[in-house]
């Protein structure tokens, strides 16, 4: 296979930024250069020149799709920047303790399900069961949130779940399936997944939503496209609404109407 021109590149990163807002620098050309070939060997393809026209010839927008598929970065485990699920469990008690029976959440980088799925023991551990809770979880990956659906994970997928939680939250497969944990229906059935494209707007949502969830997914967009994400995301969310981001991410020195909590969880005034 011949390799990536320069100018191959920075078109295919270009139509990435249109199609998804994902800002793909000069330092992740060989990281493009492997997934894409990967995936263009898969179909036949050995110029990448060809596979980029293939891109824009598609109308359907399926191949596009999958481009994104290889192209983004899931890395994800359970109660990950735990004190976020903490936050979440005390605003939940408070709500419920004024009355409030309503809850809706809304985890914007759902990746292969553990984030969902965490802050769904969360609802379960806090809320009554008469409670109308709803969460829904999406991703830009068809690949992942097929993963998510299913809810399946081996043993060292696990590991970061207190045993209490697991044994209360998840069933253990046998026979031919040793090793794997499902989660029960009783997460299950408080999520809904589905398919976003971040950078497209208007958010195709129901609001008010009380909490949003878009952690480590924003450092891959631009000051522009993150500043437009705030802004469809603070309409979303009903005032006194929580958004938390990802620990390594800040919205200092963007355009946004957020208040800060603490570092990386925000209010809408």
């Amino acid at each position: 296979m011949v390799s990536m021109e320069k100018k191959i590149f920075d078109k295919l990163r270009k139509l990435v930024y249109d199609k998804s807002g994902i800002s793909l620098g000069d330092h992740k050309e060989a990281l493009v250069t492997a997934r894409v070939g990967k995936r263009m060997r898969s179909m036949g393809f050995e110029d990448y020149e060809d596979y980029l026209d293939h891109l824009v010839a598609d109308q359907s927008g399926q191949e596009v799709v999958q481009l994104l598929d290889v192209i983004s970065t899931n890395v994800t485990h359970f109660f990950r920047e735990a004190q976020h699920f903490d936050v979440l469990a005390d605003l939940l008690r408070q709500w419920s303790d004024e009355g409030r029976s309503r809850f809706r959440i809304w985890c914007a980088a759902a990746s292969s399900g553990e984030e969902p799925y965490t802050i769904a023991m969360m609802m379960r551990e806090v809320l009554d069961n008469s409670a109308d809770a709803k969460m829904l979880a999406t991703d830009i990956s068809t690949r992942v949130l097929e993963k998510a659906q299913a809810g399946v994970y081996e043993d060292r997928h696990v590991e970061k779940i207190p045993e209490k939680l697991l044994r209360k939250y998840f069933d253990k497969r046998g026979g031919d399936n040793k090793g794997l944990w499902e989660a029960r229906q009783s997460l299950k059935q408080l999520i809904k997944f589905g398919r976003l494209n971040l950078s497209e707007f208007p958010y195709k949502l129901k609001g008010p939503l009380d909490v949003i969830f878009c952690r480590n997914v924003m450092i891959y967009f631009d000051n522009d496209m993150r500043s437009r994400v705030l802004a469809n995301m603070y309409k979303l969310l009903r005032p006194g609404g929580y958004l938390m981001v990802g620990h390594a991410e800040s919205l200092t020195g963007l355009v946004s109407e957020f208040k800060s909590v603490r570092p990386s969880v925000y209010i809408k005034s």
